[in-house]
């Protein structure tokens, strides 16, 4: 592998670096079908719906106003990391013990599960948190500490990278592959898939499209970013904000074993089996910009991730590939899962975390669409919300 001169080819267009591998498009929905249940959104966490749907005989049809994994599902870090979006000890703090230690199980489980389901889209690596300041450096000893006494693994790191924690489960993988896989799959078992087609209105029974309509027992939406577009009344709840990446060339001049994490997990990189490395950030930076429906990338923050490339990392490889993601983020952290509509279950704003929680939400969601509740959804809510629902049943 040969390193390379500075200045950079001309990147590709919005094109995340995972989109490297021929795709047989699927057609739109022209005409009128029925299914057991409508999956809207044919991203990570609408397929794992789509699958757990299938296992349990029941027929589906999916939809996607793009293409599959079209989305921030394959437009992302390439992360499996167990946990939520708030670090193990202030989920503790925040919602207890229990929950926080229940939670970060379900996604180690669910980073184990997805290896084994798509064993050539994901790799078990471990990956780092890395303090950029000595108070982050106590905050990673804080986390160690909770982790440690519920009886999870992670352990010091002092490395190349820098200083912080190893967390030896986490994984990286290739989310476009991965979606992929799971849509060809599904088609074989019978779903009845369809990409450009969007949902343009969704009510209890019926999903409406530009050419078309299907008829339906419930319906799953599983839509991270944009989820507010789709249902006004989550406005407040869930604000979809720009995440954004660059990829460069395969290169030797680092190496970097697993996925990290810095500033708080502000920047994340890793490099992928070829060399290549896959950097995003600064939404910071950013201020109220990026906040926004767009979805193109800004000058100014690839010119930070450049200059973090080639200053922080020690990359000059050119840079291939630039692109940009809409992710849904909610106050609290904890993603929006619940029956927005009479029969109609919505997940979404992960807040960042999409890749695990949102797989867990979208096997929630099939089973709440099929039996009207579960175990696994009650897992992952807000303990008060939780609580707040079986008091109102009770009653």
């Amino acid at each position: 592998m040969t390193q390379h001169p500075s200045s950079p080819d001309q990147p590709r267009p919005n094109t995340p670096v995972w989109d490297d591998e021929p795709w047989a498009a699927l057609p739109p929905l022209d005409g009128d079908v029925r299914a057991d249940v409508c999956v809207v959104g044919l991203g990570g966490s609408g397929l794992a719906g789509v699958t757990e749907l299938l296992g349990h005989g029941f027929s589906v049809v999916g939809v996607d106003a793009g293409m599959v994994a079209g989305g921030a599902a394959g437009r992302n870090g390439g992360f499996l990391l167990a946990g939520t979006y708030d670090f193990y000890h202030d989920a503790v703090r925040k919602l207890g013990r229990e929950w926080a230690s229940s939670v970060y199980g379900q996604t180690l489980e669910q980073v184990a599960r997805m290896a084994a389901e798509t064993p050539d889209a994901v790799r078990i690596t471990g990956s780092l948190r890395i303090a950029d300041t000595p108070g982050e450096e106590d905050d990673c000893r804080r986390q160690m500490q909770a982790l440690q006494a519920d009886g999870f693994a992670v352990e010091w790191y002092d490395g190349p990278e820098g200083r912080g924690l190893l967390f030896p489960a986490d994984a990286a993988f290739q989310p476009l592959r991965r979606c992929r896989t799971l849509a060809r799959r599904a088609a074989d078992r019978g779903a009845r898939l369809y990409e450009h087609t969007p949902a343009v209105d969704i009510r209890h029974g019926e999903v409406v499209t530009p050419a078309g309509r299907v008829r339906c027992g419930a319906v799953i939406v599983a839509v991270d970013g944009r989820l507010e577009g789709l249902f006004p009344e989550l406005r407040g709840h869930v604000r979809t904000a720009r995440l954004q990446m660059l990829a460069t060339a395969p290169t030797d001049e680092v190496r970097l074993p697993r996925p990290v994490y810095a500033r708080w997990g502000y920047e994340y990189w890793q490099q992928l089996a070829d060399g290549r490395i896959a950097l995003g950030g600064f939404r910071d930076f950013g201020g109220e910009g990026e906040w926004t429906d767009a979805w193109e990338p800004s000058e100014s923050i690839q010119a930070r991730l450049e200059g973090f490339l080639r200053e922080r990392i020690g990359v000059k490889a050119p840079v291939t590939h630039r692109w940009a993601a809409s992710v849904g983020y909610t106050p609290s952290g904890l993603p929006v899962l619940e029956e927005v509509r009479p029969g109609v279950w919505a997940a979404g704003g992960y807040s960042g975390t999409g890749n695990v929680i949102g797989a867990l939400c979208g096997r929630a969601m099939a089973q709440m669409a099929m039996t009207g509740g579960s175990a696994l959804a009650d897992t992952l809510r807000e303990p008060a919300a939780v609580a707040g629902r079986a008091a109102a049943v009770s009653g």
